[in-house]
């Protein structure tokens, strides 16, 4: 019951849920991360694990790899307070827990046992949005920043691409409970050359789908009009195709960039203000990383 799926899976004797997952951890990938938004990043990396399996399924998927649950290793829990640990030890300057819904409790033990032993970095749960408001408050004084996808408004484009209609209800609820944990927007000041840093906040993504710049302006809207620069937006561009261009041949196509240019333009009208914005070029795997269990 961990997701909106609420599929009852009782994994504790190994039964796997629509996410794929039973009650133990799998990880793909552990290591310094360059390419989240600035603040997240900074210079040394984001200590970035990238946990397999996933509740959405999205036809589109960059990472389905992991999400479909093919590539990582069986840890755990302590093996994952390790983790932490050797991330910071290279230079991390957060963790960040990517696609880590359907492993909460566990997560919550591993911090627990590494806060225990001294650790301090501020933890990122970096998520596609799909969230129970339960699930959210359970991580109440565990994670210091959250990084949540906004992926549509729309019931037809969540059910078409992800199978899920209430993604917009259930996805709006839980940012509002993301926003009341951690508080406003703010970074702290960057000692010299270095970038800003995020400490505490939410950033909300939204990666535009090509034709479909009403829906992004729809999240965009809905956004700013709840919440001003309470939060950051991050509108991104680089959506690869990698559907079944059989089942969905208008995803066969990169985004123009006269449709991101469209949705930046309405994005400022409305006095958007903490914002990041791809520059063109960016639908690429190059912001996939090797998922060959580096650091796991």
């Amino acid at each position: 019951m961990l997701c909106p799926r609420s599929c009852g899976a009782n994994r504790a004797l190994g039964s796997r849920g629509v996410c794929g997952a039973n009650d133990t951890l799998q990880v793909a990938r552990a290591a310094l991360h360059f390419w989240e938004e600035p603040p997240i990043s900074g210079e040394a990396g984001s200590g970035t694990v990238f946990f397999s399996n996933c509740p959405l399924h999205c036809v589109y998927c960059q990472n389905n790899k992991i999400s479909s649950g093919n590539v990582g290793k069986v840890i755990s829990r302590e093996r994952l307070a390790e983790i932490f640990f050797e991330l910071e030890a290279k230079g991390a300057v957060n963790i960040n827990l990517v696609s880590p819904t359907h492993y909460v409790p566990q997560i919550i033990a591993a911090i627990d046992a590494a806060r225990a032993d001294g650790f301090a970095l501020p933890f990122v749960y970096n998520t596609g949005g799909y969230e129970t408001v339960e699930t959210i408050v359970s991580l109440e004084g565990y994670i210091d920043i959250y990084l949540s996808d906004l992926k549509y408004t729309s019931v037809e484009l969540s059910s078409r691409y992800s199978g899920a209609p209430d993604y917009f209800e259930k996805a709006a609820l839980a940012l509002e409970e993301m926003v009341e944990q951690v508080g406003s927007y703010s970074l702290e000041k960057g000692v010299g050359t270095s970038p800003d840093l995020l400490k505490k906040g939410v950033i909300v993504r939204h990666l535009m789908l090509p034709g479909q710049l009403e829906d992004s302006k729809a999240v965009v809207r809905h956004v700013w009009g709840r919440y001003g620069d309470d939060i950051c937006l991050s509108l991104m561009n680089q959506y690869t195709p990698c559907a079944d261009s059989a089942r969905f041949p208008e995803l066969t196509s990169t985004v123009s960039e006269a449709e991101y240019s469209a949705l930046i333009d309405y994005a400022l009208d409305l006095g958007v203000g903490n914002s990041f914005m791809q520059e063109g070029g960016t639908a690429t795997e190059s912001f996939i990383p090797a998922f060959d269990n580096e650091g796991v």
